[in-house]
């Protein structure tokens, strides 16, 4: 008598709880502070750096005196731990941490379906992502722009040609969408870890050390086979997005491998919540 009533409540409710629930927790609130932070230290450091020594090599060499290439550096090192990481918490919380507090039976039995759960939960994380890659990119443009310098208004590419900041912003939000992607692959394998376990400090430990397992392997020249099926393999891509003309090669690749960790991660996690017990 009671099950039909339930079943309507609209999707925007549910997500709009979750995002609430994710948003007001301290941990979510001190990882997006850290993550503001790293382009700041960044253009601090090259900003001292470059009047004592001059510019480094690679990203954050580029850095000094081209103020735009900054936030394109902070999420390139970033990707590297800090936000897997961040998105690896996330989705520890979101099923795992759930079990932990004894909070998921109760959404389990709840008439709101299985497969919605999983979308509301796979939204939170996505939201974490996002919201860590927009502080490393919006902190990074301004921290770029006031502490380094825009080299005259003007992105300076790794090529030595030179492109607008209109452009050099498109090329920023392009480096935003592409790591997202690669995020969500993240969140997926570790939601589907997250579900099979009640502790969220194993999610973390697999998540983080299959990255590290994936690095690792990709410097093995004998297992050069192997790289086109790691999901890190490819994560330096971002770095074409300060190349001219623009190589969309290596982001494309790494966007369908993510797209396939996606699939196989997102499934898992389906599979796993229509049959586990309340």
């Amino acid at each position: 008598m009671t099950t039909a009533a339930p079943a309507g409540v609209p999707l925007h409710r549910l997500l709009g709880a979750e995002l609430r629930w994710v948003v007001r927790r301290p941990r979510t609130l001190v990882m997006l502070g850290v993550f503001a932070l790293v382009p700041v230290l960044i253009s601090i450091g090259v900003a001292v750096a470059d009047g004592d020594d001059g510019p480094g090599a690679g990203l954050i060499g580029a850095v000094a005196g081209n103020g735009l290439v900054l936030p394109v550096a902070a999420i390139t090192i970033s990707l590297a731990l800090l936000l897997p990481l961040a998105v690896a918490m996330a989705a520890a919380d979101a099923i795992a941490g759930e079990a932990a507090h004894g909070t998921l039976r109760g959404l389990l039995v709840a008439p709101v379906g299985r497969l919605r759960l999983v979308g509301m939960k796979a939204f939170g994380v996505l939201v974490v992502a996002t919201l860590a890659v927009l502080a490393l990119a919006v902190v990074g443009v301004v921290a770029g722009l006031v502490v380094v310098g825009g080299a005259e208004g003007q992105l300076v590419t790794l090529s030595g040609t030179t492109v607008g900041v209109g452009e050099a912003l498109a090329r920023v939000t392009l480096v935003v969408a592409w790591t997202l992607g690669q995020l969500a692959a993240v969140g997926a394998v570790a939601l589907a870890v997250s579900a099979f376990t009640e502790h969220p400090l194993v999610v973390l430990a697999s998540v983080l050390g299959g990255l590290i397992v994936f690095g690792v392997l990709s410097t093995i020249p004998a297992l050069e086979w192997l790289q086109p099926y790691l999901l890190t393999t490819g994560w330096t891509a971002s770095a074409d997005a300060l190349r001219d003309p623009l190589p969309l090669g290596g982001m494309a690749e790494s966007t369908m491998r993510a797209l396939c960790y996606v699939a196989v991660g997102g499934g898992i996690t389906v599979w796993r919540m229509l049959r586990r017990d309340a």
